[in-house]
């Protein structure tokens, strides 16, 4: 199934932050050492949601929803979410970093199709991918220890 219409494209990307947050808060259940960094992060997921459904809501129309904002496989973006059975700390933190990585393209991909019919959607999304950028360094810095 392609995601064409603006709800179907906020629809998707609610998916993807709620499957990712469910994702941190597993893996600071099992990380006592880091658990307060994790839980922030599906904090923030939390509140991205937020942001991108006040962007969307805030300019949606009849023309918007009824036109066509993206031509998107959500297959090209779908998470690993389940942290393998004994898989290491290293490895699960590899796996955030590989969730981030698509989420990152999901939400650079669909500002870029909908920019030219929206502002503030693809707004929303650009700030959410460079938050999430920001969050890959800090995964990255997890990792290095």
């Amino acid at each position: 199934m392609i995601l064409h219409t603006a709800s179907e494209g906020i629809s998707f990307s609610k998916k993807l932050e709620n499957d990712s947050a469910e994702f941190y808060e597993n893996l600071a259940q099992q990380n006592a050492e880091d658990a307060e960094t994790l839980l922030s992060y599906a904090k923030e997921n939390k509140k991205n949601i937020v942001q991108i459904e006040r962007a969307y809501y805030g300019v949606i129309t009849d023309a918007i929803e009824g036109c066509f904002a993206f031509n998107i496989n959500p297959d090209e973006y779908s998470l690993k979410t389940a942290v393998k059975d004994g898989a290491d700390y290293a490895d699960a933190l590899k796996q955030a970093v590989e969730i981030e990585k698509t989420i990152i393209k999901f939400y650079t991909d669909a500002a870029e199709q909908s920019r030219s019919l929206m502002a503030d959607v693809p707004r929303a999304f650009t700030l959410v991918a460079r938050k999430r950028a920001s969050r890959l360094e800090k995964l990255d810095s997890l990792l290095k220890r």
